[in-house]
């Protein structure tokens, strides 16, 4: 079967590319593994998606759905080939419901577009992955995604409160609704929220919403070293306080926006700290205070406070740009999102560092101190040109996941296995855990059509 006539044949030609440039723009995410799919599907509707797989899984063609392709481990990357089916045009928001505090959305809706949206009706959808300007819902569904409020707010998987899914066979799944609690049956939508494409491809997605606070504040800290922020981490916890978001970031981090034109002002110090508060005026002014005096009993090298929307901007535009500048630096950056438990989060930085001197690789350490994930970035040069270097990254992966495991932690706690942790899966998972996920692959795409190639192949 010629795969694109028939495809243009199915569902029109206007929704159907196979020239050379498209298929390249398709082949891959932000990771390293690229492939070429032989079509690319834009779909308009959930019809046009359950046609393409109806047709794709009778004749057992690979389909790997995608977002904005903007993920870090190579799950979006069409490694069997078949068929790339694009969801960028699916990008409405049909509902934005103020009695019920529920959006129903695209999955190509942009992230922050729908955070403004709702924000402009006084709600709030809590979930702010780093790339939110970019990546799209539906590729958060998809990976579960997190970012900086995942510590006050949760992930993306506790605001999904309906789906539609179209499974490998064609049909049309709905599960949940518009309701913000519901025990009828097992959790579907659980199943499906980070399961990277491999059970069903979500087509509508209903979002729980908040009450937006009416009141944010920010803390930004530096201190001589990367224990001493994490110490003050558990202190700031100790002393009852939940901020909504608590961020770190180690001595090559703050270096590389320091060389980086387009990072925002870096602080004096060798480790930063960023917190922020939300709620009512009155409890965050006070909240403020006192976390300010906490962190000033600990000797900052600076410390700095804002205490309205745009001034907490500009004290995120620095922790936004971490990654770019990073990138900035020449070297390859490999970024491992693993977690432990947030009593080992001075024993992970002092870890990292001991792991640096031992491969002889910078290490970059930042991220999600709050709840223990933490980004860990090998920094190699020649990575995409020596294989030795490869193989000399790869050792030192093994030795990072296999003391994050020790520790009773994970080896991802956002972006997902995909292509890139797929090496590491039989030991961050048990013998029962592995079947069990092979038995649901299999009830649901018995066929092996969708994301095929991945973890669990």
């Amino acid at each position: 079967m010629e795969i694109a006539s028939e495809l243009r044949r199915l569902l029109g030609g206007d929704i159907v590319a196979d020239d050379g440039q498209t298929l390249a723009d398709h082949s891959g995410d932000k990771w390293f593994a690229h492939e070429t799919p032989e079509v690319v599907v834009f779909a308009r509707s959930t019809d046009d998606v359950s046609k393409l797989l109806r047709c794709a899984n009778e004749n057992k063609i690979p389909v790997t759905a995608r977002g904005a392709g903007y993920g870090y481990v190579g799950s979006c990357v069409p490694i069997r080939r078949g068929i790339a089916l694009s969801l960028v045009r699916m990008n409405q928001i049909k509902e934005i419901n103020f009695a019920d505090a529920i959006a129903v959305v695209e999955p190509g809706v942009i992230t922050g577009e729908l955070k403004r949206a709702v924000r402009s009706k006084k709600l709030f959808y809590p979930p702010d992955p780093a790339s939110f300007e970019h990546c799209t819902i539906g590729g958060n569904v998809a990976t579960n995604a997190g970012g900086p409020r995942c510590l006050k707010y949760g992930v993306t998987r506790n605001y999904i409160t309906g789906l539609e899914v179209v499974l490998a066979n064609g049909d049309l799944l709905r599960t949940g609704g518009r309701v913000h609690k519901n025990k009828t049956g097992f959790d579907l939508i659980g199943l499906f929220v980070g399961s990277e494409g491999m059970l069903g491809v979500a087509t509508e997605i209903t979002v729980k919403l908040l009450p937006l606070p009416p009141a944010r504040a920010t803390l930004s800290a530096s201190f001589d070293t990367m224990s001493e922020a994490a110490a003050i981490v558990q202190q700031i916890f100790a002393v009852g306080f939940l901020p909504s978001s608590l961020e770190i970031a180690d001595k090559f981090t703050l270096e590389a926006a320091r060389q980086d034109s387009g990072a925002a002002h870096v602080p004096s110090g060798n480790a930063h700290l960023l917190l922020d508060l939300d709620g009512q005026e009155e409890t965050v002014g006070v909240e403020l205070l006192k976390v300010r005096d906490l962190i000033k009993s600990r000797k900052p090298t600076a410390l700095d406070v804002a205490r309205n929307e745009s001034d907490c901007e500009r004290l995120w535009a620095l922790r936004r740009e971490f990654s770019n500048s990073l990138r900035a630096t020449g070297l390859t950056k490999l970024n491992e999102d693993i977690v432990v438990p947030r009593s080992r989060l001075v024993d992970l930085i002092a870890f990292a560092e001991g792991l640096s001197k031992r491969s002889a690789f910078p290490i970059a350490c930042f991220g999600h101190a709050g709840d223990g994930n933490i980004h860990v970035n090998i920094m190699a040069d020649r990575y995409n040109r020596e294989a030795a270097v490869r193989e000399k990254v790869r050792g030192a992966l093994d030795e990072l996941f296999a003391q994050v495991l020790k520790w009773g932690g994970v080896i991802t706690g956002e972006h997902g296995i995909g292509l890139a942790k797929k090496h590491w899966w039989p030991e961050a998972s048990s013998a029962v855990a592995r079947g069990l996920h092979q038995t649901l692959k299999h009830a649901l795409d018995p066929n092996n059509i969708l994301n095929p190639g991945k973890f669990l192949d």
